[in-house]
């Protein structure tokens, strides 16, 4: 009978510990969808890709995380995304209707041919990112900076044009 009620109780420390960690687990995912829904960008295989570079990319995610914030001021809109990985010339920024659209690609560049992931969480390729606006911008005023892979785009806000590429500095 203590065997049996033993058992009994470890039964139920352990369906409590994994009940607790399942309510853990998806508050984590909650939370991480409400606050990042937006930043959660997919990344793209080129079709020209030749077959030994698109085998290097297969076993790498298709989705990552491009993290961002806005900030309104009195008489700006500034927009930073984190791109770790990329360069000022491997992005392009433009602004349509309300939403600036940034898009550009991640390039894969591996230093050996002998060697094995253990780990990948990186994703490689081309991505687009569209964060909507919730002001009218001064388009021709408009400047994007990259300074230690963090994009910064300086919106002065004003009632504007329909649209405009903007240069990265």
């Amino acid at each position: 009978m203590d065997m049996l009620n033993s058992l009994k109780q470890t039964g139920q420390t352990i369906g409590s510990e994994i009940s607790h960690a399942w309510e853990s687990l998806s508050e984590g995912w909650r939370e991480l969808l409400n606050r990042s829904s937006h930043a959660l960008t997919h990344f793209t295989r080129h079709k020209d890709d030749d077959q030994e570079r698109s085998a290097e990319l297969t076993g790498f995610p298709g989705w990552s995380l491009l993290a961002g914030e806005m900030e309104e001021t009195e008489k700006d809109l500034i927009v930073r995304v984190e791109l770790p990985g990329l360069d000022k010339n491997d992005c392009q920024i433009e602004i349509a209707d309300n939403v600036l659209y940034l898009s550009g690609e991640k390039h894969f560049e591996r230093e050996t041919k002998d060697s094995t992931y253990h780990v990948m969480e990186r994703a490689y390729g081309a991505f687009e990112r569209a964060i909507p606006l919730p002001r009218n911008v001064a388009l021709g005023k408009a400047e994007a900076s990259f300074k230690n892979g963090v994009l910064t785009v300086r919106l002065p806000k004003e009632d504007g044009e329909a649209g405009k590429s903007i240069p990265v500095t």
